[in-house]
């Protein structure tokens, strides 16, 4: 059986195949102005470039915010268990993920059989995700990619106050300003990020092995403030940017 999972991010369109339960192949893309064109698009470039015929596919879900704009998919199912269902498939014994995203950051926890037993959500501010490191990025004249790396070479970290992301940019300008160095500043940015997940893990209850999960999970500097915030290891997802999208083609193989 052929499966695939599309999971439509604010960011970026993934979408990950499965054939009789391994994975085949993923493909990610910036999602753009057209929620809907994203989902078809990368789910269309998933199949040439595995040479794969779209009727081949047995059945297809659609995850993540864009996911009822799907039209190839036959169904749509929450990104919370899809990212449980892709977590458990990579790593079965993960119990807890951290998943942030362009612009939600979400703690699920998960018992010995993938199924989600609790979680919590921020999808009501940018503030901790990728769209926050974004502009931070643009503030500090700053290339992205370069974000994790620069954080490990701080000295001190610098004290960013403010959780919301319009505040938090005012306070990096005036960093900058005052001339404290990049690296310091990029470090007190992640160890925000961090401080703000793991409050709301906190609430979740974090319970070990822990998986990070989403495009932000590339960036170790933000690995490393959660870890420092939680005092726990957190595994890196191998397919973490596509972890979603497995989820739902896992799921896939499993329905009616």
């Amino acid at each position: 059986m052929i499966t695939v999972g599309i999971d439509v991010g604010s960011i970026s369109a993934k979408a990950a195949m499965m054939k009789d339960g391994e994975l085949i192949g993923s493909k990610v893309m910036l999602t753009g102005y057209n929620a809907r064109n994203a989902g078809e698009r990368v789910f269309t470039d998933l199949l040439v470039e595995l040479d794969i015929q779209r009727d081949a596919v047995d059945r297809i879900v659609a995850t993540g915010y864009g996911r009822n704009s799907v039209d190839v998919a036959d169904k749509a199912v929450t990104e919370i268990t899809c990212h449980a269902a892709g977590a458990h498939f990579q790593d079965p014994a993960v119990r807890c993920v951290i998943d942030i995203g362009g612009q939600d950051s979400k703690v699920i926890a998960m018992d010995t059989t993938g199924r989600v037993t609790d979680f919590a959500m921020n999808d009501k501010c940018a503030a901790g995700t990728g769209r926050f490191l974004e502009v931070m990025a643009r503030a500090l004249e700053v290339d992205l990619d370069a974000f994790g790396e620069m954080s490990l070479e701080a000295d001190q970290p610098a004290a960013i106050s403010s959780l919301c992301t319009v505040f938090a940019e005012s306070e990096v300008i005036s960093l900058i300003a005052r001339g404290e160095r990049r690296e310091n500043i990029i470090a007190g940015i992640h160890e925000s990020i961090g401080s703000r997940v793991i409050a709301m893990a906190n609430r979740v209850g974090i319970t070990e092995p822990v998986m990070m999960t989403g495009g932000v999970a590339k960036n170790i500097g933000v690995v490393r403030a959660l870890e420092k915030k939680s005092g726990k290891p957190i595994r890196v997802s191998a397919h973490a940017q596509v972890n979603g999208a497995i989820g739902a083609a896992l799921i896939a193989a499993n329905i009616a």
